[in-house]
């Protein structure tokens, strides 16, 4: 169903449309592909993997206090940390209101409080107006068809360094069926100084990307490996799986699984 009545000019935005097929809510801006997901009897549960695999940051900052969220979608990863992270504050910014009001109603999106507040607004100029106070920043932003562009520009992964906190983290999901792919990678890596992580999804296209201010984490692969232990005994994320999907395709790290 699409929500919020058919506009007779061209929308500003693409429109929001929300499906249910065997116990799974969905949304979609603007055609089929899937945006977000909600299991309806486990909606705080991340349902869709590559939003498990954006919560890696974990592995590497396990005691986040300040996360910022561009791109809320159906707001699965905006509930998870709310209610996972007691201890963070996090800052969503999505720019089609409607995307708002679609997780408001229909995918449990919890009302503002001290610790989560949602702003309607452009995420790229919020991350602009960001300085040095950030301990992750998760960019999950895209309309119908592919990444937004204000989000994948040299400049943008540039002020995204900035507003990181020393030793903080940048989580890039991206698709690597995307022709600009290689781009984007390039961008990031040359704007972090190659000090990155790439983690794919199994069942998707999704590619996340880490990306470090230094001072780096120990990404020595014993200690990942205890840290993503105690991580899906706390939090029920299969982190020991990622830990070795990481190992596997960051191969140019070495034996030591280091940066």
């Amino acid at each position: 169903m699409r929500l919020f009545g058919r506009q007779r000019q061209k929308p500003e935005h693409d429109p929001v449309e929300i499906s249910e097929k065997k116990g799974i809510r969905y949304l979609h801006l603007g055609g089929p592909a899937v945006q977000s997901a909600m299991r309806i009897k486990d909606p705080y549960a991340l349902e869709l993997e590559y939003t498990r695999a954006m919560m890696a940051f974990l592995l590497f900052h396990p005691a986040p206090r300040e996360i910022a969220l561009v791109g809320l979608g159906g707001a699965s990863i905006a509930k998870f940390i709310h209610r996972s992270l007691p201890e963070a504050r996090l800052t969503a910014l999505e720019i089609n209101p409607d995307v708002v009001s679609a997780a408001r109603s229909y995918f449990l999106l919890p009302d503002d409080d001290a610790r989560l507040t949602v702003r309607v607004g452009d995420g790229a100029a919020y991350v602009r107006g960001r300085s040095d106070g950030l301990d992750v920043l998760l960019v999950d932003g895209y309309d119908a068809h592919r990444i937004v562009d204000a989000l994948a520009s040299e400049d943008f992964y540039a002020a995204c360094l900035a507003a990181l906190a020393p030793s903080g983290v940048a989580v890039f999901n991206l698709w690597g069926s995307d022709r600009f792919f290689d781009v984007y990678a390039d961008r990031i890596g040359r704007v972090f100084a190659d000090h990155t992580l790439i983690l794919p999804a199994e069942k998707k296209g999704n590619i996340q990307m880490f990306a470090f201010r230094p001072p780096l984490p120990d990404t020595g692969f014993a200690a990942l490996n205890r840290r993503a232990r105690e991580l899906e005994a706390r939090l029920g994320l299969e982190m020991p799986v990622f830990v070795e999907r990481m190992k596997l395709y960051n191969t140019v790290l070495g034996a030591a699984f280091r940066l």
